[in-house]
């Protein structure tokens, strides 16, 4: 199977950044959004990204223009009709992501590939709420897309290895490196990354030391480029609770459970990076 063009399901962070290295690639890309404004929100984006890889020298003029010049936005579903696949990234919530696919199944040509970006959220019941199961996976890149290397490739219970042989080719033609995860709460990834997060959060809780400082031991005795809670707000407070709420009811364990301290900030609106402040203050960035 060619894939040729491609749909994206959300323009935020994560959506904007896979359609950027689609076409950059060479595919033609519709990224669908519920609004006008989200869209171009996402539009621009992907135009300020290739303009701080042309100031680095990194792209040319001309390839800065032809990547912009494939992404077309959208904001029906019905616009990915034609696409070979469509890549779902919209808020990691599953009844949204439930009804997605039930729509995007009644939508997309018979043969499309139906991914999902989702961090941690069951595959195969993703699967199961269509009527094409087996050319359901997951595909999981991390943020910020055009950066970060890895794509975890998530084969639900009915995923063909047709399907999976096709995603891994592609993800390696987007020069990302896949690796094979089987379906799981939180795959490999998020299962390690956000107890460790979690975790850091507790210690925050219980006063054991600042921000600065439980960031600063991470980086310099661990040698993490960042420290969690730092990362905590890129990836943002919402994220982050949500993806540790699946792995607690997923295993039943304790050790998952979220940091109240996580869910009063969640509650309070203190998402990270995106909404002004998290555990630190961003709104005079």
């Amino acid at each position: 199977m060619t894939i040729r063009t491609v749909g994206v399901i959300g323009a935020g962070t994560m959506g904007n950044g896979i359609a950027q290295v689609f076409a950059a690639t060479g595919h033609d890309v519709v990224m669908c959004d519920v609004s006008e404004q989200a869209v171009k929100r996402g539009v621009d984006a992907i135009a300020k990204s290739l303009d701080r890889l042309l100031a680095k020298q990194k792209i040319a003029q001309a390839d800065r223009d032809a990547t912009l010049g494939r992404v077309r936005g959208a904001t029906e579903l019905g616009a990915c009709a034609e696409a070979d696949i469509v890549v779902e990234a919209a808020t990691e919530n599953e009844p949204l992501k439930l009804k997605i696919f039930g729509d995007l199944d009644r939508i997309a040509k018979p043969a499309a590939i139906l991914a999902s970006n989702t961090s941690s959220i069951s595959l195969t019941r993703i699967a199961a709420a269509t009527r094409r199961p087996s050319q359901v996976i997951g595909m999981h890149f991390m943020n910020p897309v055009p950066v970060m290397q890895l794509v975890e490739i998530i084969r639900a219970l009915q995923t063909s290895d047709e399907v999976y042989r096709v995603v891994e080719t592609l993800s390696r033609k987007l020069g990302k490196t896949p690796v094979s995860v089987k379906n799981s709460p939180g795959f490999v990834s998020n299962r390690v990354l956000l107890p460790m997060i979690n975790e850091a959060v507790y210690t925050l809780h219980e006063g054991l030391a600042t921000p600065e400082d439980i960031d600063t031991v991470m980086k310099l005795g661990m040698n993490h480029p960042m420290g969690p809670l730092a990362l905590a707000d890129l990836i943002g407070l919402d994220t982050c609770l949500s993806i540790m709420e699946v792995l607690y009811a997923g295993f039943k364990d304790s050790k998952y459970r979220p940091c109240p301290l996580l869910r009063e900030m969640v509650d309070a609106g203190y998402l990270g990076r995106k909404s002004g402040r998290g555990f630190y203050d961003y709104s005079k960035q």
